[in-house]
């Protein structure tokens, strides 16, 4: 098996810039199978204390894109190239030491199984305590006290007799807030959530999203949500990023992206979601096919197999050139149908009814400091 390695050249930046900022990355595994082109030059922002969700369906490189600002790939394996700025500290050309020293003290992650996450054969306070004992060099006793008053930050009751609990004694929305815990121990300025709320009750879902914005307005984190429920977006994060293939499809604020959708992907993730205004009798119409492999991508747009609109530009043109995410600032998306293409296939889907679902919340539910879509 042909190997890869970490891309070494020391960065420079170039001025000031936002509280993260990831430029160029791509991602590349190899395999016996070939090379897995898991993130394909993909470039966005993350200013401080503000929420971007990160969507898409699974295998489009959400994960492994979060999994690289962390530095967990195997570097026998993996290529990466690009550069993420975490203020000026660029984490592509760090040093092993160096990311062992920011991993749970000044970027956590929300892993999306706490049941794995955590081991079975500690105690949950533990395990939070060794994170804080690791980076803040605290002692025993210490340690045990922060633990415990992180188990009561997150809603844990009796905290002073939980502590001592391990995992399969809590149920799954306590596990998961004792991964919130242990994530915040250190209060990271940059807290990545990878589908924090997959497999939990609505409400217990709505308590840890609540939970997450309360801890956001107390410390000033910086949140990057890893999600395929738009609806989970609208009521969380600030701006929208949507993956498809390892590439970035379109981005923007939640207002921007669920109210004027722009590229045929976050279209058709829009109308697979159900709505409480639709009428029971209008079927969901979900994306047809399947996730291209990334061990062979589609060449030009990679969403041009699955578009319902390629005959409007030109299968060849779609099937033959790379679509650029344009502009390079603000609401952009990756597509070569033109703007005013764009307009009249939302004027006959209704650009309303595809956002009804994402978008319905009570008033004053959006993400503070984001706007309402």
């Amino acid at each position: 098996m042909t190997t890869a390695t970490w891309t070494t050249e020391p960065a420079v930046r170039k001025g000031p810039g936002p509280f993260l900022a990831v430029r160029d990355l791509t991602v590349d595994f190899s395999t016996e199978d070939g090379v897995v082109h898991a993130v394909d030059n993909l470039s966005f922002d993350l200013e401080k204390g503000t929420t971007l969700g990160i969507v898409g369906e699974s295998g489009s490189g959400k994960s492994v894109t979060n999994l690289t600002i962390l530095g967990l790939h195997n570097p026998e394996s993996t290529k990466v190239q690009g550069e993420i700025w975490l203020e000026d500290q660029e984490l592509v050309s760090a040093s092993r030491g160096t990311m062992e020293r920011l991993r749970g003290n000044r970027i956590a992650m929300i892993f999306q199984d706490p049941l794995t996450a955590l081991s079975p054969y500690h105690t949950v306070g533990r395990q939070i305590a060794e994170v804080y004992r690791r980076h803040k060099g605290a002692s025993k006793r210490e340690a045990r006290d922060r633990a415990i008053e992180m188990l009561r930050r997150v809603g844990i009751p009796r905290p002073e007799m939980r502590v001592d609990d391990y995992p399969h004694h809590f149920s799954g929305g306590m596990r998961q807030r004792a991964m919130i815990a242990m994530a915040l121990v250190c209060d990271p300025d940059l807290l990545i959530a990878d589908e924090p709320t997959t497999a939990l009750d609505v409400t217990v879902q709505a308590q840890i999203l609540d939970l997450l914005k309360d801890l956001q307005q107390q410390f000033g984190t910086s949140i990057i949500l890893i999600t395929h429920d738009l609806g989970v977006v609208a009521n969380t994060a600030h701006d929208v990023l949507v993956m498809y293939a390892g590439r970035a499809v379109e981005r923007g604020t939640v207002r921007e992206v669920l109210r004027e959708p722009r590229h045929p992907y976050t279209w058709g993730l829009l109308s697979s979601m159900p709505s409480l205004s639709s009428p029971l009798d209008v079927p969901l119409v979900p994306v047809r096919g399947t996730p291209p492999s990334l061990l062979d991508p589609p060449s030009g747009c990679p969403f041009h197999p699955r578009c319902d609109f390629v005959d409007l530009v030109g299968r060849e043109f779609c099937v033959g050139e790379r679509p650029a995410l344009t502009p390079e600032r603000g609401h952009g998306d990756a597509c070569h149908l033109t703007p005013a293409q764009k307009q009249e296939i939302l004027a006959e889907r209704s650009a309303g009814t595809l956002a009804a679902a994402a978008a319905e919340r009570k008033p004053g539910d959006e993400a503070d400091g984001g706007e309402q879509p």
